[in-house]
């Protein structure tokens, strides 16, 4: 069982709920990265505390460290986590492109980041590790290009991305796991910054069907208002009762204005890097902690977000921590940064339900654009 809800609309913009035999996502929804099996410097506790539904998985990382069968044994990556909530993992398809793999059409081959050993993932391949990592939704492999990049490579990657999809719909389809209704997957649309080809893609992936659809291939080197043309072309064409994925996109305008234009679930590792740096997302745009203007500052690190888990600490026992190199920085900071996105999505739940999504956008821009 996998079914989406929506419960709201204004304009493009919707709220809904996805419902699978695990439970339930509230959507819009930010999903956390955990690229290794945990999300940076936090717990499945930490997670819960915060009101996570669902966080994603790398498959590149995981099928290398610890692999695939060991995670299998463990019971999945819920088992191996100790983690109730939902979990989506990636194909490892954007970060095997990063290092310049060889790719005809049975796959991808490339070495691994971590010995040098040499690996093919193929669309079916990719299907049976996120099977055996007991993914609830699991990507198809595709083929993401840099933006920009010339004409001749987007249309390649695209139809590449077309036929790995069928390829691994096709697999997914005949897995007998997904007999118990507690698998789904993804197709990728694909098409560079151009609106046609976007529509081109998503027709195509829809004639395949899937459960729900990543938009790919956007935010990977153009600027953020060269992003809005083809997401558009991208929503307007994919189904209204099915979940729509924008890859890899979470800084805070980005997310409003792709919520603004039908989107319902978003990922990036925006703010647990940059927790790692120092760097706190707030009401009144990123600030780094380690500036020495805090030195003295009595202030919680955000005013604006009386919900923020470590509100009781000061900015200047932050920058302390950070100065001296105390590891619970780190941590401290990514709490703060996940739940100020979690509140961001929740305000545009309720702008979407209010009709006022338009009005966030524009204060949210006013802020970080």
């Amino acid at each position: 069982m996998f079914e989406f809800e929506v419960t709201a609309t204004s304009g493009a913009a919707r709220t809904g709920v996805v419902t699978t035999p695990r439970g339930t996502i509230t959507t819009p929804c930010f999903m956390p990265v955990g690229t290794r099996a945990a999300v940076q410097t936090l717990t499945s506790d930490d997670l819960d505390m915060l009101g996570a539904e669902i966080i994603l998985g790398n498959t590149y990382h995981l099928m290398l460290r610890p692999g695939a069968d060991l995670v299998e044994e463990m019971g999945g990556l819920h088992e191996f986590m100790h983690w109730s909530g939902h979990v989506l993992t990636d194909s490892g398809g954007y970060q095997i492109f990063s290092l310049a793999p060889k790719i005809d059409d049975e796959g991808a081959l490339f070495k691994s980041t971590y010995d040098g050993s040499t690996h093919k993932l193929t669309p079916e391949g990719a299907v049976d590790v996120q099977t055996r990592l007991g993914a609830d939704i699991q990507m198809v492999l595709d083929v993401c290009p840099p933006l920009p990049s010339p004409d001749s490579v987007i249309l390649s990657a695209m139809d590449q991305t077309h036929r790995w999809a069928e390829r691994a719909r096709t697999a997914f389809v005949d897995r007998p796991e997904r007999a118990d209704g507690m698998r789904a997957q993804f197709g990728i649309v694909q098409g560079g910054l151009d609106p046609s080809l976007r529509e081109r893609s998503a027709t195509h992936l829809m004639e395949i069907g899937f459960e729900g659809y990543g938009i790919g291939g956007l935010s990977v080197g153009e600027k953020r208002t060269e992003m809005l043309t083809p997401l558009r072309a991208t929503t307007d064409v994919l189904p209204a009762d099915q979940p729509r994925y924008l890859m890899g996109v979470g800084d805070p305008l980005s997310i409003v204005e792709g919520i603004a234009n039908g989107v319902d679930m978003f990922d990036c590792v925006l703010p647990t890097r940059l927790a790692r740096h120092g760097t706190v997302l707030t009401t009144s745009g990123r600030m780094n902690m380690t500036n020495a203007r805090f030195a003295r500052d009595p202030l919680p690190v955000d005013p604006g977000l009386a919900t923020s888990p470590i509100a009781k600490w000061s900015r200047a026992y932050l920058r302390h921590l950070l100065q001296v190199k105390e590891q619970s920085a780190a941590r401290m900071l990514t709490l703060h940064n996940i739940a100020f996105l979690f509140d961001l999505v929740d305000q545009a739940r309720r702008a979407v339900t209010d009709g006022s999504i338009d009005q966030l956008v524009s204060r949210v821009g006013e802020v970080w654009g």
